[in-house]
């Protein structure tokens, strides 16, 4: 097997563990110039051709993670239901201040 082919091979398997959607956080990241945080937490978009995920990070940032470079992680099942229960809790809690009145004198 090629080099091309075998790199095509480990792209095609991280887009199949990391579909978009999935949700990650990152554990470290070598680029020496603008890393992410760790534990900076994300939502893939894609998996380009080379491998690299591509997130949408929660801050904002969309630099890629390079599987065997950076270090990162799926969240579980359970994390991402506590993430969707306080992001709940947060929209109730805005929702009740914006529906209370304020009179001015």
């Amino acid at each position: 097997m090629n080099e091309y082919e075998r790199q095509r091979r480990i792209a095609e398997s991280t887009k199949k563990l990391y579909s978009p959607g999935t949700r990650i956080e990152l554990i470290s990241m070598k680029d020496p110039y603008a890393p992410v945080p760790a534990g900076t937490r994300g939502t893939v978009k894609f998996v380009d051709s080379m491998g690299t995920i591509l997130p949408e990070w929660d801050n904002n940032r969309t630099l890629g993670v390079v599987p065997g470079e950076d270090s990162f992680r799926k969240l579980t099942q359970e994390e991402i239901e506590a993430e969707n229960q306080f992001e709940s809790e947060v929209e109730d809690e805005t929702t009740d201040e914006d529906n209370g009145m304020t009179m001015e004198m």
